[in-house]
């Protein structure tokens, strides 16, 4: 397989702490049952656990290019890159976390959602950390930060 400009790039990406989260087992590589463990943490009623096993089949479909059953690293860069570079985002794999994430469902992620994450994911970050990741992502305290703003914050190592 001859490597391409988009593979170099996705090498040079900065999206290893997000790929690290979805990886509970720590192998170096996202499962199903990886994607059920992250889901868990967020879910409120068994309803949604429904619709989150449809949802982990999507990613793992729209992520597992080379189709062994996992994604890799390589290929967990590659939807996020594929992201970054549409101007809609229409229904990615990134969209899914992102509406998780949202506890509130207003299409933001408030202080407060980033900071319940980042707390469940073992991240200690303060409230000036969350702050930060907020001003990064485009956002505003009050506001809270769109899916294109958290694209920004998990991208940060390939945009510098």
């Amino acid at each position: 397989m001859c490597p391409s400009d988009s593979s170099a790039a996705a090498r040079r990406s900065g999206f290893r702490p997000a790929f690290e989260v979805l990886d509970a087992d720590r192998d170096g590589k996202i499962s199903r049952d990886d994607l059920q463990s992250f889901y868990t943490g967020f879910l409120r009623n068994n309803r949604e656990i429904t619709e989150v096993d449809d949802v982990i089949g999507t990613m793992m479909t729209v992520a597992d290019s080379n189709k062994d059953g996992f994604v890799e690293y390589d290929e967990f860069e590659l939807v996020l890159l594929g992201n970054l570079n549409k101007k809609s985002l229409g229904s990615g794999v990134m969209e899914d976390v992102f509406k998780v994430m949202d506890k509130d469902g207003d299409g933001k992620l408030s202080h407060e959602d980033l900071k319940s994450y980042m707390e469940w994911a073992g991240f200690g970050a303060t409230d000036e950390d969350i702050k930060a990741m907020i001003k990064l992502g485009g956002g505003d305290e009050l506001g809270g930060v769109t899916l294109n703003g958290l694209l920004q914050i998990l991208a940060v190592d390939f945009l510098y």
